[in-house]
């Protein structure tokens, strides 16, 4: 078994002893300060170089030893801050040095002190007009430290945290307000400590008082909100199992097989632990366990290793039928199988098993199968990891059945005007040991057949029948039987009493070529000599038959007939001795085609000025040639001529009568088409039909309304009739609307005239021009 762990410390101890020796160099170096007596001042140093350098800061020359001067390193070793706190003048005002040295080589940066009392402080001394105030937040919360400074010129605010500087230049949680706040995002236990906010500008530097920010944690015990869980594999195989624990702080998870620690102790991943097991070959119980200063926590995974089943016993017939044999079989596994899968297939075929899935027990009966046949069955064990190896086979045989289908090829012929001799061949399904045969024979087909004569046959598949009446027709029909009972009977066939003459074709066929043809084929009678043959046909069950004589042929087209049209057949064949018995009547369909004939008794009526209800009646019958499946409407404003577009309402259900076009041009005459379908296509188009939507009120005024004063007491009012596709009608008549105006204004109501024309005068001319007085 291989549990794999990944080598990253290594990885990054080679890369850190990589790097070269380097001199130190300043990445920050102090400036000058100029502070208030019992403020604040504090001096950044920070370098590179390796062998890291070593910072040292003096005053004047000596290292600084005061219990108001502390030296504050760098977490990452990168340098420190000098804080001399509280300031006293004149003592403190001096020069300080900062010297970083390393194994390669050392350099220094010196920086001013000027401590000013509060009485000869600059005019615009920067004053922080508002601190930092204590502050406890939630784990994950936001937290914000506000300050506000005032100073001539504006103040530059920075922070610092347990006296070193709070770095806000990156975009990560923590970020600097333009107000001067600091923001602290998703607020971590690490962000807890002392802030100061420092207010500097050109006239000096003041410190905030210090304000704790405290980060409260909430204390949460270890839990599984993923628990592993337990698997079953087959060997070999390989799982992974997932444990995830949560808490507050949160767990470190890890994986152990008995005492045996899986994952290693400087590798442990916090909250989620996936154990990946290979090649896994025996079963065994893994322990997930979560530990924080909390608690800890256990969690089992049991890992079973499961075999594939055995094969089951070999199954026993217990019970046969002639379609159905039934099973029982011994499981052979020891362990729960989830299911059997029975098997089977003709004992003599190439074909593969079929499979009967989802047996739930040790018995079982197979259905559907062929009377009187070998086959052979098998079972095999499904569990939960799959399907084993199948049983050693068992072979049986289905019981008898009487026959399902009739002897073939059944033919008869005359040995002499009184004997005939009629063979077949055996059934196609048997379903069993054929025993014998019956055969049938009849002058008058339209008794029963229990009415008829007949002649049995042991085990032969040819016979002769003497004593006949000449010059007779008789019909044939031949069953065969087993010893469960009989089998149909064999379609009819008809013999003539006549010594000379052929006897029936057989296997009678059509096939439909086209809209207009059928193909018919036939094997010739044995042992005949056909001169020709007669085939009669008629177009429907009691039309009238017709006759059409050809040479010796198997195959023959008949043509010239009508569209979708069920046609009836039989075929005689003679001999120079005479003409043989017909066969028994067949039919068929001629194919569709498109119809011949347009929609009849078409009509059109406007029910509103903007639509055409168009009605009609199917393709008489005979011109119809298939089953119509849509109409189809064609349409065009014949008033616009070549400038209008054709349209057309496809789709229209086979047994609609009518149909509504709608959104039409008011006024407007339009030219109807019609057409009917088939599956082929679309027939004959029928003839136009003219028809004008309804009138409706025109929608455009009269145009170039022109007045004239003819004397004190009458005016002349001239207009021109509305545009043409705005009168939707023929305009019978005007209205003119009249008042009196004073001083810009109407006075009283208006008064109308109503100017109605002649039928004579009746316009749709929009050169018409109109005269009214009033």
């Amino acid at each position: 078994m291989m549990h794999k762990i990944r080598p990253l410390v290594v990885f990054l101890c080679f890369l850190l002893r990589t790097n070269a020796e380097a001199p130190p160099k300043f990445t920050r170096t102090p400036i000058d300060q100029m502070g208030v007596s019992g403020g604040v001042a504090s001096f950044i140093c920070q370098t590179s170089g390796e062998p890291r350098p070593k910072i040292v800061w003096s005053k004047k020359g000596k290292k600084v030893s005061s219990q108001r001067f502390e030296v504050i390193e760098f977490d990452d070793g990168s340098g420190s801050v000098l804080r001399i706190q509280p300031l006293r003048t004149p003592r403190d005002e001096a020069t300080y040095e900062c010297v970083a040295s390393n194994s390669v080589g050392e350099i220094s940066a010196t920086t001013r002190l000027t401590v000013l009392r509060e009485d000869q402080l600059p005019v615009g001394y920067p004053t922080i007009d508002m601190g930092p105030q204590l502050k406890v937040v939630e784990r994950t919360r936001t937290a914000t430290m506000l300050c506000a400074a005032s100073g001539n010129p504006d103040p530059e605010i920075t922070w610092f945290k347990d006296f070193l500087p709070v770095d806000t230049s990156s975009t990560g949680r923590i970020k600097q307000l333009r107000s001067g706040a600091l923001q602290i995002d998703n607020s971590e236990e690490s962000d807890q400590g002392k802030y100061e906010c420092v207010a500097t500008n050109s006239a000096g530097t003041r410190y905030s008082a210090p304000a704790n920010l405290y980060v409260r944690v909430r204390r949460v015990a270890p839990r599984f909100s993923i628990p592993p869980t337990s698997h079953e594999i087959m060997p070999g195989g390989s799982v992974n199992i997932t444990c995830v624990a949560v808490g507050s702080p949160m767990p470190y998870v890890k994986w152990m097989l008995g005492a045996e620690d899986l994952t290693p102790e400087d590798d442990m991943p916090i909250g989620r632990n996936v154990l990946e097991l290979n090649n896994v070959r025996e079963s065994a119980n893994y322990t997930c366990v979560a530990m924080s200063t909390l608690g800890v926590i256990e969690a089992f995974s049991e890992v079973t290793v499961k075999a594939l089943p055995k094969p089951p016993g070999t199954p026993v017939v217990t019970e046969t039928t002639a379609t159905s044999v039934t099973l029982t079989w011994d499981s052979g596994n020891p362990e729960p199988v989830a299911h059997y899968i029975v098997q089977h297939k003709p004992k003599y075929s190439d074909t593969p098993f079929q499979e009967i899935d989802g047996v739930a027990t040790t018995r079982y009966s197979v259905g559907g199968l062929s009377p009187y046949s070998d086959y052979e069955f098998r079972v095999i064990a499904v569990n939960n990891i799959g399907q084993g190896p199948p049983s050693e086979p068992v072979e049986t045989r289905t019981g008898e059945q009487a026959p399902s289908s009739p002897p073939r090829s059944v033919q008869a012929r005359m040995l002499s005007t009184t004997t005939m001799l009629i063979q077949w061949e055996e059934p196609e399904e048997a379903n069993g040991q054929i025993r014998g045969y019956r055969v049938y024979y009849t002058m008058d087909p339209q008794q029963h057949i229990n009415n008829w004569q007949k002649h049995n046959v042991d085990d032969s598949m040819l016979t002769t029948i003497a004593n006949l009446t000449p010059e007779t027709t008789y019909t044939v029909r031949v069953l065969a039987f087993t010893s469960v009972g009989d089998g149909p009977h064999s379609p009819e066939i008809q013999v003539k009493t006549q010594q000379g003459v052929p006897s029936q074709p057989n296997n009678f066929k059509t096939e439909p070529k086209s809209d207009t043809s059928i193909m018919l084929s036939w094997t010739p009678p044995r042992q005949d000599t056909i001169i020709r043959y007669e085939l009669y046909y008629r177009e429907s069950e009691h039309g009238k038959e017709q006759l059409v004589t050809f040479e010796p042929k198997t195959t023959y087209l008949l043509d010239d007939l009508k569209p979708n049209t069920m046609y009836f057949f039989r075929l005689a064949a003679r001999s120079e001795h005479g003409l043989g018995a017909s066969t028994g009547q067949i039919s068929a369909q001629t194919m569709e085609t498109k119809p011949s004939a347009p929609p009849q008794d078409i009509k059109c009526t406007s029910p509103s000025s903007t639509s055409i209800l168009v009605s009609w009646l199917p393709p008489p019958a005979e011109n119809q040639n298939g089953i119509i499946t849509k109409y189809s409407i064609k349409y065009t404003a014949s008033d616009r001529g070549a400038a209008s577009s054709r349209n057309e309402a496809s789709d229209i259900p086979p047994d609609a009568a009518q149909y509504l076009l709608e959104h039409l041009e008011k006024w407007t005459e339009y030219r109807i088409i019609m057409t009917a379908h088939t599956d082929v296509g679309p027939g004959p188009e029928s003839s136009p039909i003219l028809i004008r939507t309804d009138e409706d009120v025109p929608s455009g005024p009269p145009r170039k309304v022109e007045v004239e004063a003819l004397n004190s007491t009458a005016i002349r009012v001239s207009w021109r009739s509305p545009v043409p596709n705005k009168q939707h009608g023929q305009i019978r008549g005007y209205q003119v609307h009249y008042v009196r105006m004073e001083h810009g204004e109407p006075r009283g109501y208006p008064m109308l005239k109503d100017i109605m024309l002649a039928d004579a005068q009746w316009e749709t001319d929009d050169s018409a021009e109109h005269v009214s007085k009033a």
